[in-house]
């Protein structure tokens, strides 16, 4: 385990030991200070590489000014209710306010609970079955309505119960006692939702079917921001969001272009965690992913909307100058990058089969795309060193090298039945270069062996909910490889793996349980963590599940990752938030 990553662990211990009882405390950054930095076009200045891991690099009160973003392709949605993106729920807090959300600060403190929405930290019965919030009073919506309960109770009802929602979460589906309940678009009386009670127009009451021993961080995920019954639109809000954040939609032409204005009512007075820095904030969708590096790097736009980081030609450059590596981070972030084998496509219904592709893949070559290891750490298991519960372990050693055992996996391709090897596709978000590349180096991996695989390419946009996320239609199409990434919704073992392991989250669209693993000891496993109350028992039990996912051979892990991301001289307040493994997206401001 690197030194990085054991601080992390600590980190993320500490703030899972405090849990649920996380405590307040205000926006971060106060003595950590520093000047600039080297993009083209800034004045000298005393930041250096990694600076923004840290501390907040070129601190800021100013305002005014146009924040640019920039995506390479669209988003699943920017409606806080029905997107799953790491980046989006970073973005989503500039006009969405959930009940908690995490400490603007850089470093441990980033990873501790405060309230947003509401007033504290949720208060939990003693069978640990109910948790109840009590709203902040005179919150307002962007046209000057004062938030209420039930506007949180209708936002958890359509999220996770309706039909036509299906790019977020169901945690609350899943977990809290509603019955029979199908959604507010088909029962639009919402008394009838039983999950969550509302007995005054300032507090939320959230009844479970069995005790949740992080609670607290699930109501942080953006599905507990508010949503006025009378203005939802369906899948269409996302077109005009009623904000509660520091800004509000000026217009959104969906997969074109996003800008944001200041929203004049909200009060910084009720909020320690944002900014309202920047008079407007620009979002441009469907951008070439290499200009997207150029711009930066000359100062056009300011920030990589997905967070991800510098493709292969953009690290060339920083890695040849070094004033551009003092405008760059390499953060550790919370997401494994993965291949997941799918179990209901033939021949990866026999394990032998999936064991196969462990042992064949060259994983150097799978690192490479992501920049060696300067974009992460080869993996071999599904959480990452910075998940609390992660144990390392490695079921499939392919060669002291990494680089595959081939004779390994042509005795799996015998005692599979296939000797000779077989045919299949890999699906990749075509956008994603990096992930394109992975795709390839697997391909190239696999024909060593004799398995013969074609490479799908699919929008991002719609990755999950009509490609590789539609079990239908990865049968129909034989895609029985799914490249993809995962970073925990929470910092916790549960907060990582239950939305991609769990058998009951495997939904007709929208489905991140790509392999459709239903093991029954996984899904007990998971019940039996989350009803855990003592922090190291728990942990324990992520372990012990991340080693059963494994066993199954379905998943394959290629990077811990790590990304490079530039910080252009004009961006301020910029930090990398350690809930997201980006920059703080609420924080940053911009030199005019």
């Amino acid at each position: 385990m690197r030194k990085t990553n054991a601080l992390a662990l600590a980190a993320l211990g500490t703030a899972l030991t405090m849990g649920l009882a996380a405590c307040g405390g205000s926006a971060g950054g106060g003595g950590n200070t520093s000047s600039g930095n080297n993009a083209t076009g800034g004045a000298a200045s005393t930041a250096k590489h990694n600076d923004a891991y840290t501390k907040v690099v070129n601190p800021s009160e100013a305002k005014g000014g146009t924040l640019k973003f920039a995506l390479s392709d669209e988003p699943d949605s920017m409606d806080p209710g029905n997107t799953y993106y790491a980046w989006n729920w970073n973005f989503s807090r500039l006009y969405a306010r959930p009940l908690m959300t995490y400490t603007a600060q850089p470093g441990d403190a980033g990873l501790k609970l405060v309230p947003d929405l509401a007033e504290g930290p949720g208060e939990v019965s003693a069978d640990g079955k109910s948790w109840t919030y009590k709203l902040k009073k005179g919150i307002k919506y962007d046209d000057g309505t004062e938030v209420k309960a039930t506007d949180v109770k209708y936002a958890i009802a359509r999220s996770n119960f309706t039909d036509e929602l299906t790019d977020g979460p169901k945690y609350f589906a899943q977990y809290l006692d509603a019955g029979g309940y199908k959604g507010p678009y088909k029962d639009k009386d919402l008394n009838d939702f039983k999950g969550v009670e509302t007995p005054d127009d300032h507090t939320v009451v959230f009844k479970l079917k069995a005790p949740f021993s992080e609670f607290d961080f699930l109501v942080a995920n953006p599905q507990s921001a508010p949503v006025p019954q009378a203005k939802d639109t369906g899948v269409d809000y996302e077109k005009t969001v009623a904000s509660t954040g520091p800004y509000k939609f000026e217009s959104h032409e969906v997969g074109k272009q996003l800008n944001l204005v200041k929203n004049e009512n909200w009060d910084q007075a009720t909020d320690t965690t944002r900014k309202q820095l920047p008079d407007r904030i620009e979002v441009q969708f469907k951008q070439n992913a290499e200009d997207i590096d150029n711009r930066l790097m000359a100062g056009q736009i300011q920030v990589d909307l997905a967070g991800t980081g510098l493709q292969s030609a953009g690290r060339a450059k920083v890695v040849q100058d070094a004033a551009k590596k003092d405008s760059t981070d390499n953060p550790f972030t919370p997401f494994n990058r993965y291949a997941m084998l799918s179990t209901a496509v033939k021949p990866f219904d026999n394990i032998d089969c999936r064991k196969a592709v462990q042992y064949a893949t060259d994983k150097v070559a799978t690192q490479a795309p992501w920049g060696g290891p300067l974009g992460g750490e080869i993996g071999t298991t599904a959480m990452t060193p910075t998940t609390v519960g992660y144990k390392q372990f490695d079921l499939y050693p392919n060669g002291a090298d990494h680089k595959g055992d081939v004779a390994k996996a042509k005795e799996h391709l015998a005692a599979c039945g296939q000797p000779n090897g077989f045919e299949t596709n890999i699906a990749v978000r075509g956008d994603r270069t990096k992930e394109v590349q992975v795709a390839e180096a697997l391909q190239a991996s696999l024909d060593r062996v004799g398995i013969k695989a074609t490479i799908k390419k699919y929008p991002s946009g719609d990755w999950s909910a009509q490609y590789a996320g539609k079990p239908d239609f990865v049968h129909k199409n034989n895609l029985g490889i799914m490249i993809a990434g995962w970073g925990a919704d929470w910092p916790s073992g549960f907060g990582f793996l239950s939305q991609i392991v769990d058998g009951r989250f495997i939904k007709a669209s929208g489905n991140y349980n790509m392999m459709e693993l239903n093991d029954k000891a996984v899904n007990e496993l998971l019940d039996k963590g989350i009803q855990t109350t003592d922090a190291a028992a728990r942990n324990e039990i992520w372990a012990e599940v991340d080693k059963k996912v494994m066993e199954s051979a379905a998943f394959m892990s290629f990077v811990y990752e790590k990304t490079l991301i530039f910080r252009p001289s004009n961006l301020t307040n910029v930090y990398v938030h350690p809930a997201y493994g980006m920059y703080d997206y609420t924080w940053l401001g911009v030199k005019q």
